[in-house]
């Protein structure tokens, strides 16, 4: 990782020292100690650069927002999450904390800003193992259904993520109402044991800003649909490889360091120009907060240990949360979905969290093409 001195990053935006100390604090730009003087700080370079490109020469407003579509500046406020600093909030309260002692349910409380105790009504689908088919059946099912969010209060709104939300708990984490989420899991998977770290997993993976799933809910719920449209939204883009199905490729890596050894596995990644999975994260410069959060109170097997310890040191990366769960899931002999499935429950918090601030907002996510096609005849 690449740290500027103060002076050096006003050299590049060519700010006052203000406005650097602005967009840290708006999260533009990392920041942390420096190590020599901590009562200096240092500036994350590619932050820095990101954003003296941005302002270079006055550049037009579509060549701005279409990078801040792609890894740039958030493109909508939201008072729900962020990272700053190396760490993760929701609505200001420390993510990793909250990871030591709350629960799913207390995360939905507070994301969803609710001044009443949460209520998850029972299930009518008695299934006995966690189906994501089942998640997305029966959210499809609800979408013709439910009402549309426009125009609605958000009370009116929190009683129906609180059933959106009971009918994924139905299909993902099938068991008694009166229990909690992570029980309800760890109890259908025969590992009862592991109730304590799924529950860290949910908490750590319930709202991650303005990720793609949470942005495809979003505009799902800007446009008025039901809250349940958002959450399947969600759930179909949290399938993808570069999301949620991360997890497959730190299985296929570990099963390559299985066959041939950790370091030829990690080397052999490198030499095919392959980016080594789940090591670094682009919100993270040192460490994903979620990944070390839960590998502290998890001892990982030995082939993923092996394969983290040469990775960190041949990439010069740490490894983040999608290696963590994955190594949890190994762990515990959980369902090789699993990751998937922590990550589908956990997730929709947020999803219904943003869409029930999007929806109140009563504005309308609209970005214009920038046509590049043949010309116009």
């Amino acid at each position: 990782m690449s740290w500027l001195t103060a002076e050096q990053a006003l050299t590049l935006l060519g700010t006052k020292s203000q406005t650097l100390y602005a967009n840290v604090s708006r999260g533009r730009i990392r920041a942390k100690p420096d190590p020599a003087d901590t009562r200096r700080s240092l500036y994350f370079t590619d932050d820095v650069k990101r954003l003296a490109t941005r302002h270079a020469g006055r550049r037009k407003t579509e060549a701005v927002a279409a990078e801040a579509i792609q890894w740039g500046d958030p493109v909508l406020p939201s008072a729900l999450s962020t990272v700053f600093n190396g760490r993760l909030f929701y609505r200001g309260q420390d993510a990793a904390k909250l990871a030591e002692r709350a629960s799913l349910e207390d995360v939905a409380l507070l994301l969803w800003d609710m001044k009443r105790p949460l209520y998850l009504e029972e299930g009518e689908m008695r299934r006995k193992l966690p189906s994501l088919n089942a998640a997305f059946c029966a959210l499809a099912e609800r979408t013709t259904n439910d009402l549309p969010s426009l125009g609605r209060s958000l009370p009116a709104l929190q009683g129906e993520a609180e059933s959106v939300l009971a009918t994924v708990a139905d299909a993902l984490a099938p068991g008694s109402a009166d229990k909690p989420l992570h029980q309800r899991l760890a109890v259908a998977w025969g590992r009862p044991d592991a109730g304590d770290l799924i529950r860290r997993c949910l908490v750590l993976l319930a709202d991650h800003e303005l990720n793609a799933s949470t942005f495809t809910a979003r505009i799902t719920a800007s446009a008025g649909a039901t809250l349940s449209a958002a959450a399947l939204s969600g759930l179909s883009t949290l399938t993808g490889p570069l999301h949620g199905g991360a997890w497959q490729s730190v299985r296929s890596l570990i099963a390559r360091a299985a066959t041939i050894g950790a370091e030829e596995a990690v080397r052999s990644y490198l030499a095919e120009g392959r980016p080594l999975p789940a090591f670094g994260h682009q919100l993270y410069p040192d460490v994903d907060i979620r990944a070390e959060a839960l590998l502290r109170c998890l001892t990982l097997p030995p082939l993923f240990a092996e394969v983290r310890d040469v990775g960190e040191q041949l990439v010069g990366e740490r490894v983040n949360v999608d290696f963590a769960v994955t190594a949890m899931t190994h762990a515990f002999h959980l369902p090789e979905d699993a990751p998937l499935i922590i990550f589908a429950l956990a997730r929709t918090v947020g999803w219904l969290a943003h869409a029930m601030e999007q929806a109140t907002s009563g504005r309308l996510i609209r970005p214009r093409a920038r046509y590049v096609g043949p010309p116009v005849q």
